[in-house]
């Protein structure tokens, strides 16, 4: 049963800007394990957080750090959670998360499908 669908576009031109204008953001954004990747890539881990946090309502106090996204070769985007993001995903009855993420032509998006078993 799907509780929820979130979807969300970024500019990477623009995002990569403002990481670089204020310098704690990559920090604030991501986990140790993204804060290195190709400025595409931050794009569309943004977009994928932005996506999950829509899919989930967008309650307020969630924070960056509890989603990460994950590269699997060969199979699709993991999404791993823990702490503000678990909770309000159990709070939901949320099992899994379904995600998608582009970018090309200077765009990133994702699109996020939360899920719950019936």
């Amino acid at each position: 049963m799907i509780v929820g669908v979130g979807i969300d576009v970024v500019d990477v031109a623009r995002f990569l800007a403002t990481i670089e204008r204020v310098p704690g953001l990559r920090t604030r954004l991501f986990t140790p394990d993204e804060r290195d990747l190709p400025p595409a890539s931050l794009a569309a881990r943004f977009a994928a957080k932005e996506a999950i946090a829509k899919a989930l309502g967008a309650p307020p106090g969630m924070s960056w750090q509890d989603a990460t996204v994950r590269r699997v070769a060969g199979a699709q985007p993991v999404v791993e959670i823990t702490g503000t993001v678990q909770a309000r995903a159990h709070e939901l009855g949320v099992d899994r998360f379904h995600l998608s993420i582009s970018h090309d032509a200077g765009i990133a998006s994702a699109v996020v499908v939360a899920e719950r078993d019936a």
